[in-house]
């Protein structure tokens, strides 16, 4: 699997004002942006009027989702009921048609699921519940739950436990969510016969500083290699990303220009994902090139970050 540099990671970067690593350059409405002199009442007017919209229009489009999940879950309910055959017996095409049901059943309910977490996010309603876990248990079930996925696909997926991963305090849902979405994004694109690879390692998270001399004295005082995170990573066989789509996928409903016809979805998986993962004070990125398959890995803190949550919403990439 070809690999990229750890330079082209996908977090927060302290970037200068006006660069584009900013949060104003990466489309994000900043929570006051006019503080500066010479900016006219008008256009700071116009500024808090689209603001407004934009949370209205998101939170409409919770409120229509949790609308929706009621009278899906309805249905669903009652396809599995007459898939039970305790209504009476099923001929060979009722049960194909039934089985067709639930699977776009389940679909919209994916697909409603998403718009709930998206708008959760957005809206910075975000809350993390931090408790400590076996991180080995949590991912052993996450793949129970997708094996038989991957098996009607013809996709082979591992996950071998790591003996050195010692119980920690983190988010178990949102962590389970997190690899959740990567490997939904692993069996889209990853063809039959092909095989993914789900690892966690602790791992030593060397964050960049603007204080560059600080920095480097806390590196000489602490132990060398004494892990302060555990790094997380889903890889797969797939036809892999061309590297100018390495940070726009997990932008909001991005989706491949060459994918964009073919698989489904709305392009928030990995958009959940990268913001899931800021908000627990971690970083998200892929290493890929084409042909060569995907590997998206983050990392999350042992210590649970105390201002995490102000980091669900959408950033500027910054790598600490």
């Amino acid at each position: 699997m070809g690999l990229i540099p750890k330079d082209s990671c996908v977090s927060e970067t302290v970037a200068p004002a006006g660069s584009p690593g900013n949060a104003a350059s990466a489309g994000v409405l900043s929570p006051d942006p006019f503080r500066e002199p010479g900016i006219s009442p008008q256009l700071v007017d116009e500024y808090t009027h689209l603001k407004e919209r934009y949370l209205r229009t998101t939170n409409a489009l919770a409120s229509a989702a949790h609308d929706l999940k009621t009278p899906l879950s309805i249905l669903n309910g009652y396809v599995e009921v007459l898939q039970s055959e305790k209504l009476g017996g099923l001929n060979p095409r009722q049960r194909e048609v039934l089985r067709d049901m639930r699977s776009n059943g389940r679909r919209l309910e994916h697909f409603i699921q998403d718009f709930l977490t998206y708008s959760v996010l957005e809206t910075g309603e975000l809350r993390l519940h931090y408790e400590a876990g076996d991180l080995n248990t949590c991912l052993a079930e996450v793949c129970r739950l997708w094996s038989p996925r991957f098996q009607d696909k013809g996709i082979a997926l591992y996950f071998l436990p790591h003996d050195k991963l010692a119980e920690f305090v983190f988010d178990s849902a949102k962590v389970e969510r997190v690899i959740s979405n990567l490997l939904e994004n692993a069996s889209k694109f990853t063809p039959t016969g092909g095989t993914v690879w789900l690892h966690a390692e602790p791992y030593m998270w060397e964050r960049r500083s603007v204080n560059k001399n600080a920095a480097a004295g806390e590196r000489r005082r602490r132990s060398l290699f004494v892990p302060n995170s555990v790094k997380l990573s889903v890889a797969d066989t797939g036809p892999g990303i061309p590297a100018e789509y390495h940070i726009e996928v997990f932008d909001d409903f991005f989706r491949l220009p060459q994918t964009e016809q073919k698989i489904e979805g709305m392009g928030l998986g990995l958009a959940i994902a990268r913001r899931l993962v800021n908000a627990m004070g971690g970083k998200i990125w892929v290493e890929s090139e084409p042909g060569g398959g995907c590997k998206f890995s983050f990392l999350v803190p042992l210590k649970p970050v105390s201002n995490a949550n102000d980091k669900g919403r959408k950033q500027g990439y910054k790598d600490e």
